[in-house]
């Protein structure tokens, strides 16, 4: 999957913005993508704290970009930008003194073109790296929210399977309309990725087997999507056993176009959804990728905290290709 990736950005190099550029983690990241040659990083922080760092860890960062917030000769007019904005919302002083900050510096950049892309997270907490991207890239036009996939991978004896889940770390509890744009937003990244999506909206019923308003809430969602894409495979309320089982779909319901063979999966909430894309990690030998940040004008993307160099690195190509 990555290989294609790479491939791609070689073709069309992006611009990313990492918003913790002293992290050992990040830097590991940089200096692999440079030497790629596919994306060009752009590292936030102190100067001399980055290459400090950089030269500890022995990681080649020679000719990468990196902007220091604090003595950013056109602040004035990124901060007259953010003001503008956020409309009344913030202050021109609250904009200065955010944007001392990696993460909304970052998110302005990108928010000038002056960067297409942002990965945070490293040290940021998840709702640190959402708000900038919420508050000043916005989302896209027709979507009224974010929302997020995770992208599975693993090695088989036929090749590699790839699967597609969301939204599995932003929304709560989304209603029938907000988890139409999560199906039809997951299945545009599946196919970003190579995946030809089959689009399962995923309940503890199987076409009417049960009964409830949770029931109802991905029925209907599952109408309203096949009906505003009717080229895409779409089916649901389908249990997860129809949507994968082909013995099981036989008898479920042996006419639908995706059960027995769905690779899309759109969870009724962040309850199912994040329990089940790391049952899928753990128990069925999938590497996760994400969360895949859906339905902004400008390709946000968050680390978790944990994240080591190589998810780093992974998570930077991903979020570059969403640029492409």
């Amino acid at each position: 999957m990555f290989d294609q990736l790479i491939a791609k950005l070689q073709q069309s190099p992006k611009k990313i913005v990492f918003t913790e550029g002293p992290d050992p983690r990040i830097l590991e990241a940089a200096a692999r993508l440079k030497a790629e040659g596919c994306v060009t990083p752009i590292l936030i922080g102190n100067v001399d704290e980055v290459k400090a760092a950089a030269a500890a860890g022995n990681f080649d960062i020679e000719g990468l970009e990196i902007i220091d917030p604090a003595t950013y000769p056109a602040m004035a007019e990124m901060v007259a930008k953010m003001v503008e904005l956020r409309k009344g919302k913030m202050t021109e002083e609250q904009c200065a003194a955010a944007l001392t900050k990696g993460n909304y510096f970052g998110t302005m950049l990108v928010k000038m073109g002056l960067a297409d892309s942002l990965l945070g997270g490293a040290t940021y907490s998840t709702a640190d790296t959402v708000r900038p991207a919420l508050q000043l890239i916005k989302t896209k036009p027709g979507n009224s929210i974010v929302s997020s996939c995770f992208i599975l991978v693993r090695q088989t004896a036929e090749g590699q399977e790839k699967l597609a889940m969301g939204d599995c770390a932003i929304n709560l509890d989304p209603n029938e309309d907000q988890l139409v744009e999560i199906g039809l937003e997951t299945a545009k990244c599946a196919a970003m990725f190579g995946i030809d999506p089959k689009v399962a909206f995923l309940s503890y019923s199987t076409k009417g087997s049960g009964k409830g308003e949770d029931v109802d809430k991905v029925r209907n969602a599952a109408e309203k999507a096949m009906a505003a894409a009717p080229e895409l495979a779409i089916d649901g309320e389908l249990q997860f056993d129809a949507a994968v089982s082909p013995t099981v779909a036989q008898t479920k319901c042996k006419d639908s176009k995706v059960a027995g063979h769905a690779n899309t999966f759109i969870f009724p909430d962040i309850n199912a959804g994040n329990i089940g894309y790391k049952i899928a990690q753990r128990l069925g030998g999938f590497e996760a990728y994400g969360p895949i940040l859906l339905g902004l004008n400008a390709p946000i993307n968050d680390l978790s905290r944990g994240c080591n160099a190589d998810e780093v690195y992974k998570m930077a190509l991903i979020t570059a290709a969403q640029a492409i």
